[in-house]
């Protein structure tokens, strides 16, 4: 369980603070732009009920092995962003997508 709350976080953290910046380089096959399709399914207030397409569509060609090599850096930016864990963690699997069996 922590290491999916730890993947959660970094998820988040990953599209907060790309979501912040212009002009960010890809991370993990994710760019600034797809990162911010996911904001809303992984927010502490008010999220939507489900991530959109076009955020499942972003994480089927993200590199859900790269995300997970990120896990347990991202407490903070969660915090600040007011980013949901479980939200965020659930957001591959609400897409369909199964997380690499290293990140369970």
């Amino acid at each position: 369980m922590a290491k999916a709350q730890a993947l959660a976080a970094l998820l988040l953290a990953m599209i907060v603070a790309l979501a912040t910046m212009e002009g960010a380089q890809a991370i993990c096959g994710m760019a600034n732009e797809d990162f911010k399709l996911c904001q809303a399914a992984a927010s502490v207030n008010d999220p939507t009920d489900s991530p959109s397409a076009e955020c499942c569509a972003a994480l089927g060609k993200a590199d859900l092995g790269c995300i997970c090599r990120y896990r347990g850096v991202a407490g903070i930016w969660m915090r600040i962003y007011h980013i949901d864990p479980s939200r965020a963690m659930a957001l591959p699997g609400k897409c369909g997508l199964t997380m690499p069996s290293n990140c369970s």
